[in-house]
C-alpha cells in the first residue's frame, strides 16, 4: 500500500499543530473543494462549505483512524456529509407548468414480467432491512424511504447525528450484503 501524507497530517492536526493544519488545507483543499464544488453546483456556497469542512476537520481530527482507511478519503467524507446537510436544508423550488404538465401526464403501464421481478427485488430489499436491528431499520426507512434528514432522524432516535451517520452507513453496508448473498 502507497504512504498516505494526509494521515501524517491528520495526526498532528489532532496534537493542533496549525502549521500541519495550514499543510493539510495545502494539500487537501483543491480535491474537497472539487467534490464540494460537483456535489451543490454553487462555487460561492462550495467555498462556504470547504472552510466549514476544514473547521470540523480541525476540531475533529482526533476521531481519524488510519487503520480503518486513508486521510484524504476520511476528509471528503466529512465533505460529503456537509454537502448532504447544505442539500437537505435547501428550500424546494416551487413547482413550473412544465412540472404540472409532466404531472398530468399518463405513465404507461409496465409489463406484467417488469412488474413480478420489480416486486420480488421490493420484497428482497424488505426482508434485507427487516434483518437489521429495529433502530437501524427505521433509521435506513426514514432516511432512504421517508427521506428524512440526518436532523430528524437523531430527534427521532434521540442520538446525535453522527450516530445515525454511522448507523445508515453500516445499514447500507450490511444491505449490499445481504442483497449480494
Amino acid at each position: 500500500m502507497t504512504p498516505d501524507p494526509i494521515s501524517g497530517l491528520l495526526a498532528r492536526v489532532a496534537a493542533q499543530d496549525r502549521a500541519a493544519f495550514g499543510e493539510l488545507y495545502h494539500a487537501a483543499s483543491a480535491k474537497v473543494f472539487g467534490v464540494l464544488l460537483q456535489m451543490l453546483r454553487d462555487r460561492a456556497e462550495a467555498e462556504e462549505a470547504l472552510e466549514e469542512v476544514f473547521a470540523r476537520v480541525w476540531l475533529r481530527a482526533g476521531r481519524f483512524d488510519g487503520a480503518r482507511g486513508r486521510g484524504m478519503t476520511w476528509i471528503i467524507a466529512v465533505a460529503r456529509a456537509d454537502a448532504i446537510d447544505r442539500l437537505r436544508a435547501r428550500p424546494e423550488p416551487a413547482p413550473t407548468a412544465e412540472d404540472a404538465a409532466a404531472v398530468d401526464m399518463p405513465e404507461p403501464a409496465p409489463a406484467a414480467e417488469v412488474t413480478v421481478v420489480a416486486a420480488g427485488r421490493v420484497r428482497r430489499i424488505g426482508d434485507c432491512i427487516d434483518a437489521l436491528d429495529p433502530d437501524r431499520a427505521e433509521a435506513v426507512r426514514g432516511a432512504y424511504i421517508g427521506g428524512l434528514s440526518y436532523a430528524q432522524l437523531a430527534r427521532r432516535h434521540d442520538v446525535p447525528q453522527d450516530t445515525i451517520r454511522t448507523w445508515l452507513q453500516r445499514g447500507l453496508i450490511r444491505l449490499r450484503e445481504c442483497l449480494e448473498a
